[in-house]
């Protein structure tokens, strides 16, 4: 494929994956409820380590990553344009609802807080004449949708293993989500290393084939009680061989705001 038309390809994937960006959820409003009083705790040393509290939305608020936080990344809070809610997306699967809501920030279970972010890389200077290498530059960025949810009980490890389960069973068989009627085909998850909080899961994802092919990247961490799940893109690549690394600054970054 000529250099134009390859050019021409990542600029169709950036608009469709802006419009992914665009509509996956971010924050959620849900009230928050008390922890159910503590007074039927034993004092006895042989109990089980208590469950961590689950954070309110408020709460998360605090511990969600802010300006400054990652070098060389701009980051800004979701708004209400950015919620996506359960009705809004649909999925070919019903074995793959999990994964493929994961990707749009879609609440699942019922966590007691939520709180979002979008977070892009800032691209590097390019001074190049050739106007394909300075586009090329300047697509070649990671943009990131970070979503936190609190959950109680045994609840956020339950979000993990739910997502790990989907992944498996959808990793091959590719599927379909329609959100509000916009359809991305995903053609192949493959798992990825990686580390971070208390259990740490990360996919490769790809959506559509050969040329037109453009790899995400999934990963979901588990701090205690709370889940932090990112969801990646970078404008630059596409093709069904192409890849980037995982936002790996802004995983740690949030993890070590999450304690």
């Amino acid at each position: 494929m000529r250099a134009t038309a390859v050019r021409r390809t990542a600029l169709v994937a950036a608009v469709a994956s802006l419009t992914l960006l665009a509509t996956a959820c971010g924050g959620s409003d849900s009230d928050a409820k008390g922890d159910g009083g503590a007074s039927g705790a034993k004092d006895d040393a042989s109990a089980k380590p208590a469950a961590a509290k689950a954070l309110t939305s408020a709460e998360l608020e605090k511990v969600s990553l802010e300006q400054g936080d990652v070098a060389g990344h701009k980051v800004t809070k979701t708004g209400p344009e950015d919620i996506a809610q359960p009705g809004d997306v649909t999925v070919d699967k019903k074995e793959c609802e999990p994964i493929g809501f994961a990707f749009y920030g879609v609440k699942r279970g019922t966590p007691v807080g939520n709180a979002g972010r979008k977070v892009v890389e800032e691209p590097e200077k390019n001074e190049s004449a050739d106007p394909e290498d300075a586009l090329a530059g300047m697509l070649d960025v990671t943009s990131s949708l970070v979503t936190l949810a609190s959950y109680e009980g045994d609840g956020a490890a339950e979000s993990l293993a739910e997502l790990r389960d989907s992944a498996a069973k959808c990793a091959t068989g590719g599927f379909t989500l329609s959100m509000k009627g916009s359809k991305q085909k995903v053609t192949k998850l493959t798992e990825e290393k990686v580390t971070g909080g208390e259990e740490a899961l990360a996919w490769r994802v790809q959506m559509g084939e050969g040329d037109a092919a453009a790899p995400f990247k999934l990963v979901s961490v588990r701090q205690g009680g709370t889940v932090a799940t990112f969801f990646s893109f970078n404008l630059g690549k596409t093709g069904a061989e192409s890849d980037f690394a995982l936002p790996t600054a802004l995983i740690d970054a949030q993890v070590k705001k999450l304690g």
